[in-house]
């Protein structure tokens, strides 16, 4: 049976891929799909088969809402940070679900204050460590979030929350566009599901940019940040490095930064996008500032990953790849004598590949799963497709 869904987006950075790759399973189902979201992903969403009502910037909640009343949609999904898109789904009375492309970003029992870069605590002090960061850390969001949140629910006649993590598990479901076995175990609220992460890559990635062949020294992948984040300087630091050693490297710049800001040696290729999908089939390594995608699909090809954390969820990112043992993690100031070091050291351990082929086999298995779909659509929509997967394997692998 068809419905009708309404994908309220924020940014254009990493989590759009994952997103928009959440509506084009949906649109391949036959469902109808409405995107609100900047003009200037536009083209991005046309290519998903999806109507998109474009939005206007500043009135989130009230644009949802205007929305909802010209289609009612069976379900709303909303990005993380769209609360007004959250609000105004629950104050017209239609079902939400939010969509998290990475790990849980929310407070769960059991696991470290999110946003911390923390492993998991080790005994009293590590727990006690976690209590008084964690609430420092809830006090920082709830100050820079809460009064708006409350002050927009008000204006849609809603009762203020507590917290500003309440909005997101208010939702019918928060949706973890990752798998569980990259992320730290913890009790988190009902509601919260694992679905697998979506290995789609960007719109503007430019198939057949690489074409060296295989054969010679090993092949080193180099992907920092799709949105400015600094990060010219890492990365010529990064090619500085890679001159020290007998690998091949190839760097993909991304929209943020133009290729010719990296002075690249002999030995490296500056591209601004390239399939990483394409590119991991002949490397041996990747470094990364830490990026959910890049890492979903690093370990999805069985490869390891040295990671320079650049802000945002990188952090936790990283502690994740250092307690799984699938990489290493220096910081984003290392020198390029530091991260040549880190790159020979991580190519010349077996380790670090058995960690990563052990969680490349759970993402794979995750990601060609129906637990999305399963989600998202009305239990009666699945009850003669067992065995059915969202994409498959073939499509994985090509």
């Amino acid at each position: 049976m068809n419905h009708s869904y309404l994908v309220a987006l924020t940014g254009s950075g990493g989590t759009v891929p994952p997103e928009l790759g959440v509506v084009r399973r949906l649109v391949r189902r036959g469902h109808r799909v409405t995107v609100l979201a900047e003009e200037s992903l536009a083209e991005a969403v046309a290519a998903t088969g999806a109507r998109l009502r474009p939005r206007a910037g500043a009135g989130f909640a009230r644009e949802t809402a205007d929305e909802i009343d010209a289609g009612r949609p069976d379900l709303v999904l909303a990005s993380f940070f769209a609360f007004g898109a959250m609000v105004a789904a629950q104050a017209c009375d239609v079902p939400f679900s939010v969509l998290m492309p990475g790990i849980y970003p929310l407070p769960v029992e059991g696991g470290p204050p999110p946003g911390t870069g923390f492993g998991r605590a080790r005994g009293p002090l590590g727990r006690l460590r976690d209590r008084i960061v964690g609430t420092l850390v809830q006090r920082r969001w709830d100050e820079e979030l809460l009064p708006r949140l409350n002050a927009l629910r008000a204006d849609f006649g809603l009762e203020r929350l507590a917290h500003y993590q309440d909005q997101a598990q208010l939702a019918r479901r928060q949706l973890v566009l990752s798998s569980a076995a990259f992320d730290f175990p913890g009790q988190g609220p009902d509601g919260v599901r694992w679905v697998g992460p979506i290995l789609d890559e960007p719109d503007w990635v430019e198939k057949g940019a690489w074409t060296q062949a295989d054969g010679g020294e090993p092949l080193v992948l180099v992907a920092l940040s799709t949105t400015f984040q600094r990060q010219t300087d890492c990365l010529q630091r990064i090619a500085d490095a890679l001159a020290l050693l007998p690998v091949r490297g190839v760097i993909t710049t991304g929209p943020a930064v133009d290729t010719e800001q990296i002075r690249a040696p002999a030995n490296v290729t500056v591209v601004r996008a390239a399939s990483h999908r394409e590119l991991m089939r002949h490397a041996s390594l990747v470094i990364t500032h830490g990026g959910h995608g890049t890492l979903m699909k690093a370990f999805a090809a069985d490869l390891p990953v040295v990671v320079l954390p650049h802000g945002r969820d990188t952090a936790d990112n990283a502690a994740r790849v250092r307690a799984h043992r699938a990489g290493i993690v220096v910081p984003r100031t290392a020198t390029p004598q530091r991260i040549a070091r880190v790159v020979r050291r991580v190519l010349r351990t077996p380790t670090y590949y058995r960690a990563a082929a052990e969680l490349g086999r759970a993402i794979r298995h995750d990601a060609r799963g129906e637990a999305l779909l399963h989600e998202i659509e009305p239990a009666a929509d699945h009850q003669d497709t067992v065995g059915e997967h969202i994409f498959s394997v073939r499509e994985l692998e090509t």
